[in-house]
């Protein structure tokens, strides 16, 4: 794993860079999100593509690009956290005393 992340290292310093700036971005926008079925569908996907990476099922080069993709989705969602997390503490912070 980790010449993975070392070969792959800015892709991955990428992903978390857009998933600071949509995390920065998203915690602006109230939207209605998805609704419960397509969640559910789309926990089951994320569920099943953790399952094949991690028993190997996947093998070559499609596999590759799986362990890839979840690497990325997970720096994705980090950068989105911490994102949001930092837009908060900074209006938190800017906002008038009541």
């Amino acid at each position: 794993m980790s010449y993975f992340v070392t070969f792959h290292w800015m892709w991955l310093a990428s992903a978390a860079v857009i998933g600071l700036g949509m995390g920065w971005i998203a915690i602006v926008q109230r939207g209605t999100g998805l609704s419960k079925r397509t969640m559910q569908v789309a926990a089951a996907v994320l569920v099943l593509a953790i399952a094949l990476s991690a028993t190997h099922l996947l093998p070559g080069r499609f596999g590759y690009w799986l362990d890839l993709g979840l690497a990325m989705l997970a720096a994705y969602f980090v950068g989105c956290a911490i994102g949001s997390w930092l837009r908060e503490r900074m209006v938190w912070r800017a906002a008038p005393p009541r």
